[in-house]
């Protein structure tokens, strides 16, 4: 009875020494880890507008700004530009067809007035992707607009992972543009 269990720790033993050691992640030139491949799941496209609003609400509260919540326009309109800025393989605030984000809210019936968006090409996940947003003041002033009560998100993954962010912000009433 001994002897196959010595055989067996043995057996154990031997395999263990076969088993590959844990990689440390490859690091840029920056010495940071460099990304993993994020893939956006069907899972995921039905929490991620949802975390993404909690997350913009949570920074906002933290600034004394009010609350945004979800709009089905504006998540259209983001839904168009990051296709779009994926075909034109450029992340920028005009469409192909030369549109402007006022343009683009308009086209799918905001009523609202625009109050601006944010953009990224990216491999980043939201969390990421949002966090990057607020380390830059541009975007961090239109995520923090006290004016907006309105958002959408959307996004475009390609078959390669690169991810097309969109976020635009609005502010709900009669569409009038303030003059001033």
């Amino acid at each position: 009875m001994l002897r196959p269990l010595i055989l067996l720790v043995s057996l154990l033993v031997t395999l263990a020494a076969c088993a590959a050691p844990p990689t440390a992640p490859q690091l840029g030139p920056d010495g940071k880890p460099l990304p993993q491949l994020y893939r956006i799941t069907t899972e995921d496209e039905r929490r991620i507008p949802f975390e993404m609003l909690d997350s913009v609400n949570a920074l906002r509260d933290a600034r004394g700004a009010p609350p945004v919540r979800l709009d089905e326009e504006l998540t259209a309109a983001a839904a168009t530009h990051a296709r779009d800025m994926s075909v034109q393989n450029r992340p920028w605030h005009f469409g192909s067809d030369g549109s402007s984000p006022i343009e683009r809210v308009q086209r799918v019936g905001y009523a609202g007035r625009f109050r601006g968006e944010t953009i990224s090409e990216t491999y980043e996940t939201e969390v990421e992707t949002l966090a990057a947003w607020m380390d830059e003041e541009p975007t961090r002033t239109v995520i923090l607009d006290p004016q907006a009560d309105e958002m959408g998100i959307a996004w475009h993954q390609e078959p390669n992972g690169k991810i097309w962010w969109t976020m635009v912000f609005g502010a709900s009433g009669s569409g009038e543009v303030p003059q001033g």
